[in-house]
């Protein structure tokens, strides 16, 4: 189906406008005054959209593409076809995104599901709450008593915005999120069915039963944080579980009680973070990798998707593997495997089969 499209461009952009904005070099001959209208990959394009060429394998679609421009990096720039205009940028695949956010601002921050403004008609605001002007609350959303949001924020539906939680100001709450015991800065995002401020798993464990543990601090989530949707964070037991200011969450990630994660970290999908943990700042996590308690992954950090971190990370490292340990002797044990399955490199060799015996 070709309609409806949900994001229409907000202004339309020329050649020159684009060159200014990234800083590309058009090649000689370049239609500056062209006007772009959108964004659109390769083999997509038409004559008014904008496509981008970082990796060689497009080649071949870059001969064929029908676009009004690309943006292409320096060491591609020659293969660019004549009909086609190229302009020379250095990180091409962010050149793009700068171009598209300058077309599509709205697609940036979760609007109002229900298109309205101010408290919509079947949602429930305590009247100790206080609500700055500008802010949106979506029908079935509720807010407790005591909760403070600040203006240009947008409460989804049947969200719930628990006693004493503060929200700060441009934020965005998805449809379906429970938020408690939190406090939360300005610009953040919250996608639909988060679970935020809930209590930690903490048990006393015992053969009489499990006494549980009093979860007694907060979740503290910083400015410019990024939270996708389905994903839990355990508020504290005897410290604040906190996100660093500019962090990205992928959908689907745990979070445990007092756990620190740093600023501008990246938390791919399916995480497990166990409780305290600490992520110090520019920590990135792959997809499905998990942590034990108490570990610390030092700044800089990155560890492989499905790898499972038992031990303290140093600065700076990549780690991979399960349990994870440094990328290259994890790749050498890889190797190392790999030989003695194949009957390389000493070690067993492969049984025969039964009709190799006969």
């Amino acid at each position: 189906m070709s309609e409806p499209f949900f994001f229409t461009p907000a202004t339309t952009l020329t050649l020159a406008e684009i060159v200014r904005l990234t800083g590309a070099e058009p090649v000689a001959g370049a239609p500056l005054d062209r006007v772009i209208r959108d964004v659109a990959t390769l083999d997509q394009a038409g004559p008014s959209d904008l496509a981008f060429l970082e990796n060689p394998r497009y080649l071949d679609e870059l001969s064929r593409s029908r676009a009004g421009a690309c943006l292409i990096a320096p060491r591609l720039a020659a293969a660019a076809p004549e009909h086609l205009p190229a302009l020379v940028v250095k990180d091409p695949h962010r050149a793009f995104v700068a171009v598209a956010r300058a077309l599509y601002p709205a697609a940036l921050k979760p609007a109002s599901l229900f298109g309205g403004q101010g408290v919509a008609p079947g949602a429930s605001v305590h009247p100790a709450a206080r609500l700055e002007s500008g802010v949106t609350v979506d029908p079935g959303a509720v807010v407790g008593p005591g909760a403070e949001i600040g203006s240009g924020t947008v409460i989804g539906p049947t969200a719930v915005i628990g006693p004493g939680v503060r929200i700060g100001r441009d934020c965005a709450i998805g449809a379906g999120v429970t938020l408690t015991h939190s406090l939360v800065g300005d610009r953040v995002i919250i996608h639909p069915g988060c679970r935020i401020g809930q209590d930690g798993f903490g048990f006393v464990m015992g053969p009489g039963g499990h006494q549980k543990v009093p979860q007694l601090r907060r979740v503290i989530i910083q400015n410019d944080v990024e939270i996708g949707a389905g994903t839990t964070i355990d508020r504290g037991g005897t410290r604040d579980t906190v996100i660093g200011e500019g962090t990205k969450i992928d959908n689907l990630v745990q979070i445990g009680h007092n756990v620190l994660i740093g600023r501008h970290c990246v938390i791919v999908a399916q995480v497990g973070i166990s409780g305290s943990t600490v992520l110090e700042d520019y920590v990135v996590l792959g997809a499905r990798s998990g942590t034990n308690n108490h570990v610390v992954i030092g700044q800089g950090a990155q560890v492989a998707a499905l790898s499972g971190v038992n031990s303290d990370i140093p600065p700076g490292q990549r780690w991979g593997g399960f349990p994870a340990k440094p990328a290259k002797a994890w790749m050498r044990e890889l190797r190392a495997i790999n030989r003695l399955a194949q009957g390389k490199g000493g070690g067993d060799k492969p049984e025969r089969s039964d009709d190799e015996k006969h």
